[in-house]
């Protein structure tokens, strides 16, 4: 029986092909250049996120500011009135009269983003009403006592 070992270079096992292999360094390259252009396509197409800019008061409620619209949740709980949006911004506090009686309003970060809470001695009703105003995003709350 003879063996595999090349003698004379008439065996059936063929010779190791000393180029190196590009295929898969190509299909890697295209797959890295691939996931970058992605990035970088989603990186541009993201919006800004949403930013409370200020909050002011008004002779009935609160105004606030946004640079653009945001999510928004609102509440009536225990007389009091939450509304959380999907937002970024800092926390802040302040006070305002409706009907003569004091309101107090604070803003605070949580994981769903802003909760803004009004609260007074007595049980509160609110509505609210957003529009883009300046280019930014205006949100416009006003209170009654029930």
């Amino acid at each position: 029986m003879h063996g595999s070992e090349g003698k004379d270079a008439l065996h059936s096992t063929p010779e190791e092909d000393p180029r190196p292999k590009l295929m898969p360094r190509v299909m890697g390259s295209l797959a890295i250049v691939g996931l970058m252009i992605g990035l970088m396509i989603g990186r541009l197409t993201t919006p800004d996120p949403v930013e409370l800019q200020q909050v002011e008061t008004a002779a009935d409620g609160v105004v606030v500011w946004f640079n653009s619209e945001p999510k928004l949740h609102g509440e009536h709980i225990d007389g009091t009135v939450a509304l959380l949006f999907d937002a970024h911004g800092k926390a802040d506090s302040g006070q305002l009269k409706v009907n003569e009686k004091d309101v107090n309003w604070r803003v605070r970060k949580t994981d769903g983003g802003l909760l803004l809470n009004l609260v007074a001695a007595r049980p509160l009703r609110g509505e609210w009403k957003g529009e883009k105003a300046d280019g930014r995003w205006r949100l416009e709350i006003h209170l009654q006592e029930q």
